[in-house]
Protein backbone atom coordinates (compact mmCIF):
# COMPACT_ATOMS: atom_id res chain seq x y z
CA UNK A 1 0.00 0.00 0.00
CA UNK A 2 2.92 2.25 0.96
CA UNK A 3 4.00 2.15 -3.05
CA UNK A 4 0.13 3.64 -3.89
CA UNK A 5 0.30 6.53 -1.41
CA UNK A 6 4.02 7.92 -3.16
CA UNK A 7 2.72 7.18 -6.86
CA UNK A 8 0.15 10.28 -6.72
CA UNK A 9 1.30 14.14 -6.58
CA UNK A 10 0.42 14.98 -3.14
CA UNK A 11 -0.65 18.79 -3.58
CA UNK A 12 -2.31 19.48 -0.38
CA UNK A 13 -1.97 17.25 3.36
CA UNK A 14 -5.17 17.61 5.55
CA UNK A 15 -4.60 16.93 9.31
CA UNK A 16 -7.74 16.77 11.30
CA UNK A 17 -7.92 16.73 15.26
CA UNK A 18 -9.62 17.13 18.57
CA UNK A 19 -9.08 16.47 21.88
CA UNK A 20 -5.23 15.02 22.07
CA UNK A 21 -4.41 15.74 18.75
CA UNK A 22 -2.09 19.11 19.03
CA UNK A 23 0.02 16.83 21.49
CA UNK A 24 0.60 14.95 17.94
CA UNK A 25 1.28 17.97 16.17
CA UNK A 26 3.68 19.06 18.53
CA UNK A 27 5.85 16.47 18.75
CA UNK A 28 5.22 15.91 14.85
CA UNK A 29 6.63 19.40 13.16
CA UNK A 30 10.12 19.80 14.43
CA UNK A 31 10.60 16.57 12.19
CA UNK A 32 9.19 17.41 9.32
CA UNK A 33 11.50 18.58 6.20
CA UNK A 34 11.51 22.10 5.36
CA UNK A 35 11.04 21.39 1.48
CA UNK A 36 8.23 20.06 1.36
CA UNK A 37 6.47 20.67 -2.03
CA UNK A 38 2.92 20.65 -0.91
CA UNK A 39 1.02 22.62 1.48
CA UNK A 40 -0.03 21.40 4.78
CA UNK A 41 -3.84 22.60 6.62
CA UNK A 42 -4.40 21.76 10.25
CA UNK A 43 -7.66 21.76 11.49
CA UNK A 44 -8.24 21.61 14.71
CA UNK A 45 -11.31 21.54 17.13
CA UNK A 46 -10.53 25.28 18.95
CA UNK A 47 -12.33 27.64 21.52
CA UNK A 48 -14.44 30.14 19.24
CA UNK A 49 -12.76 33.12 20.43
CA UNK A 50 -9.54 34.31 17.97
CA UNK A 51 -6.04 34.57 19.14
CA UNK A 52 -2.66 33.93 17.84
CA UNK A 53 -1.10 31.70 20.22
CA UNK A 54 -1.71 28.08 18.56
CA UNK A 55 -0.13 29.68 15.43
CA UNK A 56 2.69 31.08 17.49
CA UNK A 57 3.26 27.45 19.33
CA UNK A 58 3.11 25.83 15.77
CA UNK A 59 5.55 28.47 14.40
CA UNK A 60 7.58 27.78 17.30
CA UNK A 61 8.09 23.97 16.33
CA UNK A 62 9.07 24.29 12.35
CA UNK A 63 10.98 26.48 9.97
CA UNK A 64 8.07 25.62 7.45
CA UNK A 65 5.87 29.35 7.49
CA UNK A 66 2.86 28.72 9.60
CA UNK A 67 -0.38 31.05 9.27
CA UNK A 68 -3.98 30.89 10.17
CA UNK A 69 -6.29 30.77 6.63
CA UNK A 70 -7.17 34.22 5.67
CA UNK A 71 -10.52 34.72 3.40
CA UNK A 72 -9.92 34.23 -0.78
CA UNK A 73 -6.24 33.41 -0.03
CA UNK A 74 -4.35 30.99 -2.14
CA UNK A 75 -2.71 27.89 -1.34
CA UNK A 76 0.53 27.93 -1.78
CA UNK A 77 3.26 24.83 -1.83
CA UNK A 78 5.52 25.03 0.99
CA UNK A 79 3.37 26.63 3.96
CA UNK A 80 1.34 25.32 7.07
CA UNK A 81 -2.30 27.09 7.07
CA UNK A 82 -4.15 26.27 10.44
CA UNK A 83 -7.89 26.60 10.19
CA UNK A 84 -9.52 30.00 12.36
CA UNK A 85 -11.39 29.06 15.24
CA UNK A 86 -15.34 29.81 14.52
CA UNK A 87 -15.19 29.23 10.68
CA UNK A 88 -16.03 26.30 8.89
CA UNK A 89 -12.87 26.10 6.54
CA UNK A 90 -13.48 25.76 2.33
CA UNK A 91 -11.25 24.98 -0.08
CA UNK A 92 -12.29 26.15 -3.58
CA UNK A 93 -12.26 25.44 -6.78
CA UNK A 94 -9.24 28.04 -7.32
CA UNK A 95 -7.09 26.65 -4.52
CA UNK A 96 -8.06 29.41 -2.18
CA UNK A 97 -9.81 29.69 1.17
CA UNK A 98 -13.03 30.50 1.81
CA UNK A 99 -14.29 31.27 5.43
CA UNK A 100 -18.05 29.86 6.33
CA UNK A 101 -20.36 30.68 9.90
CA UNK A 102 -22.73 28.29 8.71
CA UNK A 103 -24.16 25.95 11.36
CA UNK A 104 -21.84 23.80 13.43
CA UNK A 105 -21.19 20.24 12.04
CA UNK A 106 -20.18 17.52 15.05
CA UNK A 107 -20.38 20.13 17.99
CA UNK A 108 -17.55 21.60 15.61
CA UNK A 109 -16.87 25.24 13.63
CA UNK A 110 -14.01 24.44 12.24
CA UNK A 111 -15.71 20.99 10.72
CA UNK A 112 -13.21 18.23 10.12
CA UNK A 113 -15.37 17.19 7.50
CA UNK A 114 -16.23 20.49 5.37
CA UNK A 115 -12.43 20.89 4.43
CA UNK A 116 -11.79 17.10 3.65
CA UNK A 117 -15.03 17.31 1.51
CA UNK A 118 -14.09 20.56 -0.39
CA UNK A 119 -10.62 19.30 -0.34
CA UNK A 120 -11.61 16.01 -1.90
CA UNK A 121 -13.88 17.78 -4.46
CA UNK A 122 -10.49 20.51 -5.42
CA UNK A 123 -7.70 18.27 -5.64
CA UNK A 124 -8.79 14.50 -6.09
CA UNK A 125 -6.20 12.46 -6.16
CA UNK A 126 -3.67 14.67 -5.31
CA UNK A 127 -5.11 14.89 -1.30
CA UNK A 128 -3.46 13.01 1.41
CA UNK A 129 -5.43 13.54 5.36
CA UNK A 130 -4.82 12.29 8.32
CA UNK A 131 -7.19 12.01 11.15
CA UNK A 132 -5.68 12.19 14.50
CA UNK A 133 -7.14 11.81 17.99
CA UNK A 134 -10.84 13.35 19.35
CA UNK A 135 -13.93 12.71 20.93
CA UNK A 136 -16.62 12.60 17.81
CA UNK A 137 -16.70 11.69 14.39
CA UNK A 138 -15.90 14.79 13.06
CA UNK A 139 -13.45 13.78 9.86
CA UNK A 140 -15.38 10.66 9.05
CA UNK A 141 -17.61 11.04 6.08
CA UNK A 142 -14.90 13.62 5.18
CA UNK A 143 -12.33 10.75 4.66
CA UNK A 144 -14.65 8.33 2.92
CA UNK A 145 -15.10 11.44 0.00
CA UNK A 146 -11.13 11.36 0.37
CA UNK A 147 -11.32 7.68 -1.02
CA UNK A 148 -14.07 7.98 -3.04
CA UNK A 149 -12.12 10.96 -5.40
CA UNK A 150 -8.85 8.86 -5.26
CA UNK A 151 -6.97 10.36 -2.22
CA UNK A 152 -5.36 9.30 0.12
CA UNK A 153 -6.12 8.44 4.06
CA UNK A 154 -4.39 7.86 6.61
CA UNK A 155 -5.31 7.43 10.64
CA UNK A 156 -3.74 7.70 13.98
CA UNK A 157 -3.51 4.09 15.75
CA UNK A 158 -6.29 4.48 18.01
CA UNK A 159 -4.28 2.57 20.99
CA UNK A 160 -1.57 5.44 20.83
CA UNK A 161 -4.68 8.11 20.76
CA UNK A 162 -4.97 10.14 23.32
CA UNK A 163 -8.68 9.84 22.95
CA UNK A 164 -9.53 7.08 20.98
CA UNK A 165 -12.88 7.66 19.50
CA UNK A 166 -12.22 9.63 16.33
CA UNK A 167 -9.78 7.36 15.04
CA UNK A 168 -11.76 4.10 15.79
CA UNK A 169 -15.17 5.74 14.30
CA UNK A 170 -12.99 5.93 11.32
CA UNK A 171 -11.34 2.49 11.13
CA UNK A 172 -14.92 1.24 11.77
CA UNK A 173 -16.03 3.08 8.56
CA UNK A 174 -13.18 2.22 6.01
CA UNK A 175 -10.10 0.67 5.59
CA UNK A 176 -7.21 3.34 5.59
CA UNK A 177 -4.12 3.47 3.07
CA UNK A 178 -1.99 3.37 6.68
CA UNK A 179 -2.24 3.33 10.23
CA UNK A 180 0.21 5.52 12.02
CA UNK A 181 1.52 5.45 15.57
CA UNK A 182 2.43 8.66 16.80
CA UNK A 183 6.20 8.44 15.81
CA UNK A 184 5.64 7.12 12.53
CA UNK A 185 4.02 10.48 11.31
CA UNK A 186 6.28 12.82 10.83
CA UNK A 187 8.27 10.28 8.74
CA UNK A 188 5.38 9.57 6.40
CA UNK A 189 4.84 13.29 6.24
CA UNK A 190 8.55 13.34 5.04
CA UNK A 191 7.84 10.23 2.22
CA UNK A 192 5.48 12.25 0.20
CA UNK A 193 6.03 13.59 -2.74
Amino acid sequence: MEKDILANHTEILLIGGSAGSLEVIIRTLPMIRTDISFAIIIILHRKSYSDNTLVQLLRSKTQIPVKECDEKELILAGNIYVAPPDYHLLIEQDHTFSLDFSEKINYSRPSIDVTFQSAAETYRENVVALLLSGANADGVEGLELIRLTGGKVVVQDPETAEVSYMPQKALDKLVPDQILKIEEVAGFINSLN
